[in-house]
Formats: structure tokens, C-alpha cells, sequence
């Protein structure tokens, strides 16, 4: 028995009823309180009725009736309007700063065996491979199922939009140049997301859309810039884009970041820092404005097509410079890669671009593009998958991450939907 787990039942009056005091007065619950998640009294301003007369103060949650003079309220003023002390157990009698004996309401008798045994069932490990309900979801209707996850689809949204509205505050409100610098975020994956946010800041996407009818002068820009060009080459390729970018960046004053942060290690070939900037170049050199190009895309195939680009030729027997592969390959995004795009860096976005702007039908687009993608196939997924809920797109997979790694992973389950449902079924 934990004093969370009271507090919730107290706040969600998860109780048999004819509740009494310990010396017998009859208890109405009118207005449980309002929960404090601060120093002080569990619940302020609740509303009770206790025999004939009606009380408004605060409530305080124990365990044991001890348990107050262990947390030292006796001496703390602020417990002073305490209208009713609820425990599970009552196991001494206590008094107030200020002399007053509270009211004593014990749980234990008027909890459900069902209420607790679910709470035990939740709360107990889980295997490695279990989410902590696998086994209850049975309990818990489709409708209540289905509206939790809506709302953790927003969540999951909303979490995300932290990067969009760091980029958005640095860039000053610019959403062309927001954009610019999130896609080259998520080109890194989670590898090298951090330099290639750099890359791009130290890269002005005006200098690069000037060179855009030339594919390969840009990529040169951004391979310059990120430090990749420097010391002596065999390949003429390299060559190639070292004397480019020498000569535009003796002009433009151009200072590259360091080549050192980049990293190779771990990581499939294909999604190589080398390889990802190349593709980077080759969508910047498809159109002038980015933004607004992903905008007035009007579903997610068109943004599908327009991420799916490849690197150069060089590329396709190469994952770096001068290290000729055996098998030649032509180096494309591929449809995974640019779904990740969408829902890691374009969905968030938008979400964000229709709250700045008090537009919803943004909001509802963003909405509407995970559920035109497909559902994730990940080891999450795969808990899910065996727990008896399979998503059907992305909307619901990316619900069911938020779900796992926000509520699931830290036994936040008196806080999620579901956890409620299956607490209160009998």
C-alpha cells in the first residue's frame, strides 16, 4: 500500500460507499479537493460533509495515522485547516498544530479486494519484454482506449515541438530558415543530429539556394562546411568539391565546423554523415523554399516522394572519400527514412506553425499525415504487439511510444487512462 495509490482513490472517489469516521459520523464526499503536487495539505479545498455539518478545508493522505507525526505536520501551521485526515490504517490519534483533533476517515474497509488487487497486478514487475498491464488490457473498453490515445498523440506531438520552438526562438520567428535547420536536424538521425544542426547554422541557405541549378556545388558548400574536405584526396570527386568550395568560400568568408564531430561509429553505411549530407544537397537543389514547398504539400505520399532523394554518383560506390566499395548502389533515402522525416521533424512542425498562427486546420494536417503512415515497427511496438494492441498507423504508434516511455517505463500507470480503467473494474 502506497500513499500515491490513496491519494488517487481519494481524488478519484474510488470507494464502496456509507463512508464513516472512526467514532461513527456519517462522511459525504461533495468535492474531493483540488490535488497539490507542492509542499503542504494533499488536497485544498475540498468539501465534505461530516454528521450535519458541512466543512471546507484541506484533506491529508496517510498510510497510517503515524505517518503525520513522522512528515512532522504537528508542528507545521500550514496543516491547521485540515477538515479530514484519510488513512488506510488508523494506528494512533493525532492532533493539529493548534491543538484541534481532526476527523479520522480509514480506508482499508471501504477499498474493493478488485481495486487492490488490480493496483498489485499494475505495480508488480513485469517482465522485460511486458508492458505493466499485459494481461488486463481485456478490461478496458475500445472506446475509452481509443480516446486516450488520441490524446497521447498530441502529447507525443507537443514533446516534440520543444526543438521546433528552441530553432524557432534562435531564428527569430523565421520559419523558412526554422525549417532549414530542423530537416538538417533529423537528416543526422540521433547520431549526428547536434553537428548536423551546426553544419546548417554555420551554412547560410541563402548561399545555398543561389547555387541550387548545381547540385554539385552544393553539396560542396555543405561538405566543406562540415569540415569533410580538408587535407589531400585521390578521388577526383573530392577534389572536385574541395576546389569548389575554395573558391566560393574565399568569397563568402565561409568557416566550416569542426570534421572531428562527426560520427561514423555504429552506424549502418548507409546512414553515413557523408551519404546524408549528400542527399541533404540534393533536396535543397529541388526547390527555393523549403517550407514552403512540405506547406502546400497536400498529403503523404507527395512528401514521401519529395524526401526520397539520393546522393550523388560518387555515392554509389562510395560511404566515404577515397574508399571505393565493392558493390556499386545507388544511395536513396528510401521510404523508411522519409516517413521518419515526416513524423520526427515535418508533423511537429506544422502542429507548431497552426498554433502560432490560430489555424487548426494545421493542427489537423499534421494529425492527418501520421494516419495516412504507416504504424512503426520497433521493439516497442513489438511489447505492444504481444500485450494484444497492434497499431494501425502512425498516429497510434506514435501514441503507444508516448504511452510506453512516458507512463509504462516509469509505472506512471495511476496517471495514464488505461491504468484508471483497469483500477476501478470489478
Amino acid at each position: 500500500m502506497t500513499e500515491d495509490f490513496l491519494q488517487y482513490v481519494w481524488q478519484h472517489q474510488l470507494l464502496d460507499h456509507g463512508l464513516t469516521t472512526i467514532d461513527g459520523q456519517p462522511v459525504v464526499v461533495l468535492f474531493a479537493g483540488d490535488y497539490n503536487h507542492d509542499a503542504g495539505p494533499d488536497f485544498f479545498n475540498a468539501r465534505v460533509r461530516i454528521g450535519d455539518m458541512e466543512w471546507v478545508g484541506n484533506v491529508e493522505v496517510h498510510v497510517r495515522t503515524s505517518d503525520w507525526k513522522a512528515h512532522h505536520h504537528m508542528e507545521d501551521k500550514a496543516y491547521n485547516n485540515i477538515v479530514l485526515h484519510v488513512v488506510y490504517e488508523q494506528d494512533c490519534e493525532i492532533t493539529l498544530q493548534n491543538g484541534r483533533v481532526p476527523p479520522t476517515l480509514e480506508l482499508k474497509k471501504y477499498l474493493h479486494p478488485s481495486l487492490i488487487a488490480n493496483y498489485d497486478a499494475l505495480v508488480r514487475p513485469a517482465g522485460d519484454d511486458e508492458v505493466p498491464c499485459s494481461g488486463m488490457l481485456g478490461e478496458v473498453s475500445e472506446f475509452v482506449l481509443k480516446s486516450f490515445m488520441e490524446r497521447l498523440t498530441i502529447e507525443r506531438i507537443s514533446a516534440k515541438t520543444e526543438v521546433v520552438k528552441r530553432l524557432l526562438d534562435e531564428s527569430r520567428g523565421g520559419w523558412e530558415q526554422t525549417c532549414y535547420w530542423l530537416m538538417a536536424r533529423y537528416f543526422g538521425g540521433k547520431v549526428n543530429a547536434l553537428p548536423f544542426e551546426l553544419l546548417a547554422k554555420a551554412t547560410d541557405q541563402r548561399l545555398l539556394y543561389r547555387w541550387k541549378d548545381d547540385p554539385q556545388r552544393v553539396e560542396a558548400l555543405l561538405m566543406g562546411q562540415a569540415g569533410l574536405l580538408e587535407g589531400y584526396f585521390e578521388d577526383d570527386y573530392p577534389r572536385i568539391l574541395q576546389a569548389d568550395y575554395n573558391a566560393i568560400g574565399g568569397a563568402a568568408a565561409l568557416n566550416p565546423i569542426g570534421g572531428y564531430l562527426w560520427k561514423f561509429y555504429c552506424l549502418r553505411p548507409s546512414s553515413f554523415p557523408t551519404i546524408r549530407i549528400s542527399q541533404f544537397a540534393q533536396l535543397l537543389s529541388t526547390t527555393s523554399n523549403l517550407f514552403a514547398t512540405l506547406l502546400n504539400a497536400t498529403n503523404a505520399k507527395e512528401l514521401e516522394k519529395l524526401f526520397d532523394q539520393h546522393a550523388s554518383e560518387y555515392w554509389d560506390s562510395h560511404y566515404k572519400f577515397d574508399k571505393p566499395t565493392d558493390k556499386s548502389l545507388v544511395k536513396r533515402i528510401g521510404r523508411m527514412q522519409s516517413q521518419m522525416l515526416i513524423i520526427n521533424a515535418w508533423v511537429p512542425l506544422l502542429f507548431i506553425y497552426g498554433i502560432e498562427h490560430d489555424q487548426d486546420k494545421y493542427k489537423d494536417q499534421a494529425i492527418d499525415l501520421l494516419e495516412q503512415l504507416p504504424a512503426e515497427d520497433n521493439a516497442v511496438m513489438r511489447r505492444w504487439k504481444r500485450a494484444g494492441i497492434e497499431p494501425s498507423n502512425a498516429a497510434e504508434s506514435q501514441a503507444l511510444l508516448q504511452l510506453y516511455n512516458k507512463y509504462c517505463v516509469g509505472r506512471r500507470c495511476l496517471e495514464c487512462g488505461i491504468g484508471f480503467q483497469i483500477l476501478k473494474h470489478k
